[in-house]
């Protein structure tokens, strides 16, 4: 059974990072329903095991929910995507909060017309950072290509248009990015006429933007829930599903977030999908994002974001899981 625990005030410390154009077609069709086994198998976190706490309620530069949230790990900063405020679902408007390991709120930037903002990656680009995002967003306001975008602090970027991005997957209509820190690889999840898929690549290929075939490429197993998040630690992704607490907010029963690890050689779940309390007694409390960190220490981490507080005045939190198996 989940539960959130206390974790000592002071985190800055014990969450510093230890981990050190052209398109090619792939070469595997998207049609394709298993996985090609191509990474070597890994630990993977346990989902049953309790989640700890890295911060609570912590206030963004807009009043709206975070949809998703990223490490640069070698400059020690946390980004937070939440929604725009006076925008509508379908304009894809994000606000990108730049944050410390504390949650104190840094900066932010304004990206216009880019997404809805379920997953995104925040790769160290040597003293800055560079942002691999959705962009160019269709009619319901989902992103259909991807672009790095250098983090630029108080300043707003409309989209580029697709053609001027990057699509790594023929025939995909929509992409989001997620990275592993650790093992130094992206995991792709886009949408095809046949459904959801993911491809993995070593981060190399988003480097260089010379993307080639995906070290494995299969459709995503059907996981019940509304989706709220996805990342990658080794040869595992993991899938965050869920809804926030009915409205006045409070909590009912023991909620419905839910994670779910995915062995992506197969193509097939390993492990859930798993209830977790973290954060139970929060207000609001919506499951939005997953990311992976490893400390100065070594510790390989699973983090849990959560839309926390009242209408009006939506905070951030935080939980992690750090057992592997």
């Amino acid at each position: 059974m989940n539960h959130s625990s206390g974790f000592p005030l002071s985190r800055r410390g014990l969450i510093r990072a230890g981990a050190g154009a052209s398109l090619a077609a792939l070469g595997l069709g998207v049609g394709a329903s298993s996985a090609s086994a191509a990474v070597a198998a890994t630990k993977r976190f346990d989902l049953s095991q309790p989640s700890h706490d890295l911060f609570r309620s912590k206030d963004t530069h807009g009043a709206r929910v975070q949809q998703s949230f990223a490490f640069d790990w070698e400059n020690k900063f946390l980004f937070v995507a939440t929604k725009r405020s006076g925008s509508s679902e379908a304009d894809g408007d994000l606000c990108i909060n730049k944050m410390d390991f504390d949650g104190n709120y840094l900066s932010y930037m304004h990206l216009d017309g880019f997404g809805h903002g379920v997953a995104f990656a925040a790769l160290p680009s040597g003293s800055g950072t560079e942002l691999w995002i959705e962009c160019a967003a269709n009619t319901k306001g989902y992103g259909t290509a991807l672009a790095p975008i250098t983090y630029k602090a108080d300043t707003t970027l409309a989209s580029p248009a697709a053609s001027a991005a990057y699509r790594p997957i023929s025939g995909a209509t929509e992409y989001t990015c997620s990275v592993d820190p650790v093992h130094q690889r992206m995991i792709v999840r886009y949408h095809t006429s046949a459904g959801k898929r993911i491809a993995v690549y070593p981060l190399s290929a988003f480097r260089t933007r010379d993307f080639g075939t995906p070290l494995v490429d299969f459709a995503q197993p059907a996981i019940p829930g509304t989706p709220q998040g996805y990342t990658l630690y080794g040869s595992y992704m993991y899938y965050l599903t869920g809804d926030a607490y009915p409205e006045p907010g409070t909590p009912v029963g023991d909620g419905n977030s839910y994670v779910t690890s995915i062995d992506i050689n197969t193509g097939t779940v390993k492990q859930g999908p798993v209830l977790t309390k973290a954060g139970s007694t929060l207000h609001h409390r919506e499951p939005e994002g997953l990311a992976v960190y490893r400390t100065d220490a070594g510790e390989a981490r699973l983090f849990l974001g959560f839309a926390t507080g009242v209408e009006g005045d939506r905070r951030s939190s935080l939980f992690y899981k750090n057992v592997l198996v």
